[in-house]
């Protein structure tokens, strides 16, 4: 897939919001199935290894539905959605870090998260 421009990432972070949103709600009820399963813990309204397996699976389609538009999931938790883009003849990445309320950052691709500045 192409670059983003800024205006391109920022849509689509807005039609992937959906997605996201949900990918934050599964992840933390898989984990809290996982923890049962693994340890015999307290059972949990939330069931059991069949329910652990359901959203696993949703989990891994959520996923790919963000890397089929282009954009790079690169952390489950906290969630982080890189956009590759070209910034004054630059790779960069946009990137989105859960609990930003719109696509703000960008990095250097060979810096990574911790070259990390606010776009101009």
């Amino acid at each position: 897939m192409g670059l983003f421009t800024v205006s391109e990432a920022r849509d689509e972070l807005e039609r992937l919001r959906p997605v996201l949103e949900e990918i934050v709600t599964l992840r933390a009820d898989a984990a809290e199935l996982g923890a049962v399963i693994r340890a015999g813990g307290p059972p949990t309204p939330l069931g059991g290894m069949p329910e652990w397996k359901a959203a696993t699976a949703r989990l891994d389609d959520l996923m790919t539905q963000v890397q089929q538009t282009g954009a790079v999931l690169k952390s489950l938790a906290p969630l982080l959605v890189d956009f590759p883009s070209e910034l004054d003849g630059v790779d960069v990445d946009l990137c989105w870090l859960e609990g930003e309320t719109g696509l703000d950052w960008y990095h250097r691709s060979d810096l990574g998260f911790a070259g990390r500045r606010r776009l101009p």
